[in-house]
């Protein structure tokens, strides 16, 4: 059974590229054993992230996000049974919101700003939506 599971969380610290890199490549090089695809989003300190495949992998690395100190204040958005990936081509997409224009962002929110833990799971989910809509995502990688 494939599931989709949305979170939100905070950098513990300052946010740096590297720090960003390190994520996607650890993402990248263990994700496609575990059967996961994704995408990962980063705005300021904030990360938002889509994990898809089977409920007990992608449940195992969302506890395991939970407890990775480069993260704080974690918070399960959206989680659903689905019967098809919407992210199959990513083992694990990237968006830098720095680099998007700020009225998509201004569409889902009160600010031009990614700020998952104002708006609701489904706004999320339709950002995200947007987002490979306008060929926002890149680091694809299948």
């Amino acid at each position: 059974m494939l599931v989709q599971l949305l979170y939100a969380s905070r950098a513990a610290s300052t946010v740096t590229a590297e720090m960003t890199e390190s994520i996607l490549q650890q993402s990248r090089a263990k994700n496609p054993e575990m059967g996961i695809t994704g995408v990962l989003c980063q705005g300021g300190d904030v990360f938002m992230q889509l994990l898809e495949g089977g409920r007990a992998p992608v449940n195992a690395l969302y506890n395991t996000i939970v407890r990775d100190a480069r993260h704080e204040c974690v918070m399960l958005l959206h989680y659903r049974e689905v019967s098809e990936r919407r992210f199959a081509g990513w083992t694990m997409g990237h968006v830098r919101l720095d680099r998007t224009n700020p009225s998509l962002l201004l569409k889902y929110s009160e600010r031009p700003l990614l700020d998952p833990f104002a708006v609701s799971g489904a706004a999320s989910m339709a950002l995200l939506e947007e987002l490979i809509a306008t060929a926002q995502i890149i680091g694809r990688a299948g």
